[in-house]
């Protein structure tokens, strides 16, 4: 069956999203239109392309992400660099190992840019700071002065998964005062929203995958000090939109899989980390497809 998917952010975590694609494909559906932020933009972009499940696996277990901590070089000392990094750059790393490694994985399947594809077949969010607002690529490149056909969507990937501080934000131009632009969970994390609206219900199913618990199954924010509370602010700010779009109509088709919040920004894991992961997402996508009812 042709459905439609979105897929939620969630940095390194995003390893559980590749278990629960594989078992929507093992199920029989195929995707046609796809969104997703920050981690869930990329596999999103990699479906969109034409990658499987098992293939987006195998390129993710190959890959080493340390190789995506591309700090700049300099002549201070290392403990010093990043607060160098931090307050010049804004970022502790380019980013630019990331969007090479996407760019050739997506040019292994002939695409390049958004004219690549076919119309509406992928759409990825970010966010404008400069402007304090939500970008849509490749809706909204039209605003800021770019024919969306032609824009290169692993710069987009790169912008939509720039996770603040620890990848310098990207400029959407080249102009001195060109707005910056950094991980779209900041602003949607879940953007089930974009095909929610649009969507023809006796045309395609929608179905969300969300790297987090159930609202109502959610632990509340233990806010004990100024660490904790710049943590509870974050993630208010990530959910708070996208909660508004979860009704009890549209939850029952969404897979929530319950991930570890320790390992969003774990760069480290290796292969048996990546495989606990995968098979999470599996289990929990495979055991609420059986009761789907779409």
């Amino acid at each position: 069956m042709k459905i439609d998917g979105v897929f939620s952010g969630g940095g390194i975590k995003g390893y559980a999203l590749i278990g629960a694609i594989q078992a929507i494909e093992d199920r029989g559906h195929t995707f046609v239109r796809m969104a997703g932020t920050s981690a869930g933009s990329i596999l999103a972009a990699f479906l969109a392309v034409g990658y499987r499940g098992t293939e987006i696996q195998e390129l993710m277990e190959e890959v080493d992400l340390q190789k995506f901590m591309d700090p700049r070089n300099t002549w201070f000392p290392e403990a010093f660099t990043k607060w160098i990094l931090l307050y010049w750059r804004l970022g502790l790393y380019k980013g630019e190992e990331l969007e090479k490694w996407i760019e050739d994985k997506l040019l292994a399947k002939n695409v390049r840019v958004f004219s690549d594809l076919p119309p509406e077949r992928l759409r990825i969010v970010a966010s404008d700071i400069t402007n304090g607002r939500m970008i849509v690529f490749p809706d909204d490149l039209s605003r800021y002065g770019y024919e969306p056909g032609d824009f290169p969507i692993a710069k987009a990937l790169r912008m939509s998964a720039g996770i603040p501080y620890f990848f310098e934000p990207v400029k959407l131009g080249k102009k001195k005062d060109s707005p910056f632009i950094v991980d779209g969970a900041l602003l949607s994390n879940f953007p089930l929203w974009l095909f929610q609206e649009t969507r023809n219900e006796n045309k395609r199913p929608l179905l969300g995958i969300q790297l987090s618990p159930h609202v109502n199954k959610r632990e509340k924010n233990q806010i004990k000090n100024s660490i904790d509370l710049f943590k509870a602010l974050f993630e208010t700010m990530m959910d708070a939109h996208d909660l508004r779009y979860v009704s009890r109509s549209v939850e029952q088709n969404i897979i929530f899989i319950p991930v570890n919040q320790t390992y969003a920004r774990e760069f480290s894991l290796n292969i048996e980390q990546k495989t606990e992961l995968i098979q999470a997402g599996y289990k929990k996508a495979e055991v609420f497809l059986k009761n789907w009812s779409y």
